[in-house]
């Protein structure tokens, strides 16, 4: 029986965990890639002289139709951001992710906080300001710790969590005067801080049926112990812990997941591809802090690698509407990845340094995957490129035991001023969770 071909876009760890879990019943394309693509999935034949780009749909959608991709999956935000559901959708090419307008519940935090609280569905408390003087205004006023979110992408960035008014007023200033984010920071929200355990709940829509689709940890702050600056994510395991309460997640889709898919149905928008919901676990309940509207990085790389389902049957049957019949099943097993880095990532840098150790398929000991994200290859050489460079992860029965086995690993790779954090997954013993 003839495969299915599936086109996967973007150029991450996330993508390359994407590309691993749907080759099982699929042959699958991978652009733009990265240095391990060809090693794991095909890289398509692109025209020397020419790149096509994931963020312009027109291109994406002639590529689609050159590798005569079945469904096309997108990882990251930005070409949703830009249109190419809704131009894959007037084609008639099936593609996993919603439209635009419906993406704006991440690509617009002043969209989703506003939808959220139409909709009733619990959230920090917020302002909206477009003026810096009138925010620094309000933050100067507020004896208590806050998070300021630019409105719009700022590459996982755009969030600056304050301890006091002092680090608010650095944030709004940041942002909406110096314009370190350019237009994403043009409106920020301000909002009160939550406090509890933080918890990713990913969900795979239809448009009407959602289905769970794993939990997880993350770790955003760039240093150990949380310090330092937000990043996109240093490490994550999964499942989380305190997700074992199957009532907590019945909770969490009767109160949030499916106020969200009827709102935005009722609001025009009808929700299709991957709602990542980051929740707050307070005393009062889970609150959300954000909405994603595609797979995270590096939670894909902890979540997927433990789905036992048919990763492309599931994705076709969201992107056609069909979901109504199916359930993910999933892996008694738990998953830890360690996120290893440039040395001055968050920030921008361009490197290029040779990469050494066991990094590619069936190198590293048994039940640990490297996934490659900011890799180039030349020869048999692979090289680092800056920003977030492999995601190792370890699957095994105990959280402990993926931990050890995935640092075992790391400590095996060696690249010139790479850097990772030495306690992902430690709250998951210091203290217990719930």
């Amino acid at each position: 029986m003839k495969k299915p071909v599936a086109l996967v876009l973007g150029s991450g760890s996330r993508e390359h965990s994407v590309v691993e879990s749907v080759a099982r019943s699929a042959n699958v394309f991978w652009y733009p890639g990265n240095g391990i693509t060809g090693v794991v999935g095909l890289r398509p034949l692109i025209k020397p002289g020419h790149t096509p780009l994931v963020t312009n749909p027109m291109e994406m959608l002639g590529l689609a139709g050159y590798v005569n991709a079945d469904l096309t999956f997108v990882g990251p935000e930005a070409p949703l951001d830009a249109g190419i559901a809704d131009q894959f959708a007037a084609a008639g090419s099936l593609l996993l992710g919603p439209t635009r307008a419906a993406a704006r519940l991440e690509t617009s935090k002043v969209f989703a906080k506003e939808f959220m609280r139409r909709h009733n569905i619990l959230t920090a408390d917020f302002r909206v300001f477009e003026d810096a003087d009138e925010a620094l205004a309000y933050v100067r006023n507020r004896n208590c710790s806050l998070v300021v979110k630019a409105d719009g992408l700022a590459d996982g960035k755009g969030v600056y969590v304050c301890d006091d008014a002092q680090q608010a007023q650095r944030a709004v200033l940041e942002l909406m005067v110096e314009k370190v984010h350019g237009k994403a920071g043009e409106r920020i929200v301000i909002e009160e801080k939550l406090n509890g355990e933080e918890c990713s709940f990913f969900v795979l829509c239809d448009g009407t049926v959602a289905i769970e689709f794993g939990t997880a940890g993350d770790h955003k702050r760039a240093f150990d112990g949380d310090l330092g600056p937000n990043t996109g994510g240093m490490g994550a395991f999964a499942p989380h812990p305190a997700m074992a309460d199957l009532g907590l997640r019945e909770r969490i889709m009767r109160e949030i997941i499916y106020p969200t898919l009827e709102g935005m149905k009722a609001e025009g928008y009808p929700f299709r591809g991957f709602l990542y919901v980051g929740l707050m676990l307070t005393d009062e309940g889970p609150k959300v802090i954000e909405f994603n509207v595609r797979l995270g990085d590096p939670e894909a790389q902890v979540i997927l690698p433990l789905l036992e389902s048919d990763a492309f049957e599931l994705f076709r049957a969201a992107a056609t509407g069909r979901l109504k019949n199916y359930q993910a099943l999933w892996s008694d097993q738990v998953a830890v990845g360690i996120t290893m880095v440039s040395g001055r990532y968050p920030e921008k840098e361009m490197i290029k340094h040779r990469i050494t150790g066991p990094i590619t398929p069936g190198q590293a000991i048994l039940d640990v995957n490297v996934y490659h994200g900011a890799t180039v290859r030349e020869g048999e050489d692979f090289f680092a490129t800056g920003g977030r460079v492999l995601t190792v992860v370890g699957k095994v029965q105990s959280y402990r035991v993926a931990r050890d086995r995935a640092y075992s690993v790391v400590s095996q790779i060696h690249f010139e001023n790479m850097r990772y954090r030495n306690d992902i997954a430690a709250r998951v013993f210091q203290p217990p969770m719930p």
